[in-house]
């Protein structure tokens, strides 16, 4: 992801700016780098303003939904952008990690470390090829945390602790959480400001669906869980299947308050992406999957800065 460049053209709609403006203010060139964002934002004065952190945990009890691939390359948009963002990855398979560009098993230390030793988030926090972009970066040592958590004092608030302790350092913090309820999730959960939760255009994922509104319902009434937004997205959807437009139709009918109007195109360019260690808008920001994602994260956007706009866990 080092390496990426942005071709004038693109570089110049990122900006929102002409191609005559970036030429004027960081000088003309063939091609341009993330590197370059930062300094072309200030001298543009296209930077944004700095915000309250928002907390946005990625999460399906059901595996495969792509959840990984949209929080990455989610995380990646928002730098582009000119957010500070964090990216957490809570799953021991590191795969978000990877989508950002760097290998989980050459860090010693993880979010292990943080929420079982109290290390500072900071000391454990790398940079990405975004700048803006920041890592906790996540591999097989977090496999066991749950365990590690168990005997713990405030063990379900550990995680939010530690993302307080650098609350002004981001606009953003996006997590990353694997496809299970344990102590880890549950942290996450009860540091989340917003849930968003890929699912696919199948009648199965109903069931985890049900499953993860019944445990959010419990979390409000045990451990006042206080969600300001749940937002559902179809990943992976493919409109020339029939039982795809009827699933499609159900959870819209069923989840109308939580689904959100954008849809996630079935698209391989997320595969190809992950497996070069870049999220889509390095790898190909003109694929269907990366404009769809692009709609996603403005709708979310659209919804979190509405007055007013909260949308609770609870008669799901």
């Amino acid at each position: 992801m080092e390496n990426f460049r942005y071709s004038p053209k693109r570089f110049a709609q990122i900006l929102g700016a002409t191609a005559k403006q970036v030429g004027e203010a960081v000088g003309k060139r063939d091609g341009y780098g993330p590197e370059d964002l930062a300094r072309a934002r200030e001298l543009l004065r296209r930077t944004p303003a700095p915000r309250p952190v928002r907390v946005q945990l990625f999460l399906n009890f059901k595996g495969g939904t792509g959840k990984t691939s949209l929080s990455s390359s989610y995380a990646y948009r928002l730098a582009e952008r000119g957010h500070r963002v964090l990216m957490v990855d809570l799953d021991s398979q590191g795969h978000a990690t990877k989508c950002l560009g760097k290998d989980g098993g050459s860090f010693t230390r993880t979010l292990r470390d943080v929420l079982i030793r109290k290390t500072p988030i900071s000391e454990i926090t790398v940079a990405t090829g975004m700048p803006g972009l920041s890592l906790v970066p996540s591999n097989l040592a977090m496999s066991t945390i749950d365990l590690a958590l168990m005997p713990l004092a405030g063990r379900e608030f550990r995680l939010r602790k530690a993302l307080a302790e650098v609350n002004g350092n981001y606009d953003f913090v996006i997590m990353d959480a694997p496809p299970s309820f344990g102590l880890l999730n549950l942290n996450a959960l009860m540091a989340a400001d917003d849930l968003v939760i890929p699912v696919l255009a199948d009648f199965l994922s109903y069931d985890g669906l049900r499953l993860l509104f019944e445990t959010v319902q419990g979390l409000e009434d045990d451990l006042s869980l206080q969600l300001a937004h749940i937002f559902i997205v179809v990943n992976a959807y493919n409109q020339t299947f029939k039982i795809a437009r009827e699933a499609l139709g159900a959870l819209r009918e069923h989840y109308a308050d939580y689904a959100l109007t954008t849809v996630v195109r079935q698209c391989t360019k997320f595969a190809q992406a992950s497996s070069e260690g870049c999220p889509i808008f390095a790898f190909d920001p003109e694929s269907k999957g990366a404009v769809d994602l692009e709609a996603m994260s403005n709708e979310i956007m659209t919804r979190v800065n509405a007055p007013d706009a909260r949308a609770g866990a609870a008669g799901a």
